[in-house]
């Protein structure tokens, strides 16, 4: 049976959950079919597919594009796509049609928002329309203008404190869950002991009820990975190797063989 929203909330303190992203149906499928329990189609896809230095150019139209191939590569995990930089917060009727458009088009299952207290309104009114709310404390990648950098959060008293606030208050907006990435272990521990609903960690130690990590870091793309990452693969190393025999074979004739070619006996009469 497909998991939903219900079922991660259930797991708060129960089992462990496993999130991961994935941009596209390939990815996709191999991670559904792992067992995975939640996809985040990332507006990490800026940095892990699309050649950005960030995520802030991420659009709309191409977190919709990335959501959609990703839920049909999907059966069974839940899908959440992350809303990207600009397309919540400017105006509430912008920010419930572009993460309304998540589910309208794209067929994603919930939203992903880079919260802070201009979100807490609108994960209350999200939810009340009917879209699922996963909320993200601690490091926002979107605000790397600001913060000068992709630095570990919470790490005095007064901004820690407000991330236990406003954990409470997403919890309370009705969020189905929250992301904690770049915080302290101990932040971290101290919020999920707090909250109902579930924490996932990036960066937080494993003193949460659940783990997401960036598809491209796990199975070995990443040319430069963050430090709270792990390499659970080499798939650069076998892409390469498989680029490289594929260029060798070609230069040196061995592709295509006999085998890889059809000859039409009715073309004969051509020669």
């Amino acid at each position: 049976m497909p998991t939903t929203v219900r079922d991660v909330r259930a797991k708060a303190g129960e089992e462990p959950i496993t999130m991961l992203t994935a941009y596209d149906a390939p990815a996709a499928t191999m991670v559904d079919e792992a067992g995975i329990d939640v996809i985040l189609v990332g507006d990490s896809v800026g940095n892990a597919a699309l050649g950005h230095d960030s995520t802030l150019p991420v659009t709309v139209d191409e977190m919709a594009s990335h959501t959609a191939a990703v839920a049909r590569g999907t059966e069974d995990a839940l899908v959440v796509a992350d809303m990207p930089f600009l397309s919540i917060g400017t105006s509430r009727e912008a920010s419930v049609e572009n993460a309304g458009r998540m589910l309208k088009e794209a067929d994603a299952d919930a939203v992903k928002i880079e919260s802070g207290p201009h979100t807490v309104e609108l994960t209350d009114q999200l939810v009340d329309l009917g879209i699922p709310v996963m909320a993200h404390l601690g490091l926002t990648p979107q605000r790397v203008k600001e913060l000068g950098g992709y630095t570990r959060q919470g790490t005095d008293e007064e901004s820690a404190r407000e991330i236990l606030d406003l954990a409470h208050a997403h919890e309370d907006a009705g969020a189905f869950s929250l992301v904690l990435e770049h915080v302290p272990a101990n932040l971290a521990a101290r919020v999920t002991e707090e909250l109902s609903i579930p924490t996932i960690g990036i960066g937080a130690g494993p003193e949460v009820d659940g783990q997401v990590l960036v598809y491209n870091d796990v199975v070995g793309l990443s040319e430069r990975p963050p430090p709270f990452a792990e390499q659970f693969g080499d798939a650069r190393s076998e892409i390469e190797r498989a680029v490289e025999g594929y260029k060798d074979a070609v230069e040196s004739g061995e592709y295509p063989a006999e085998e890889h070619s059809h000859y039409a006996e009715d073309l004969e009469e051509l020669y």
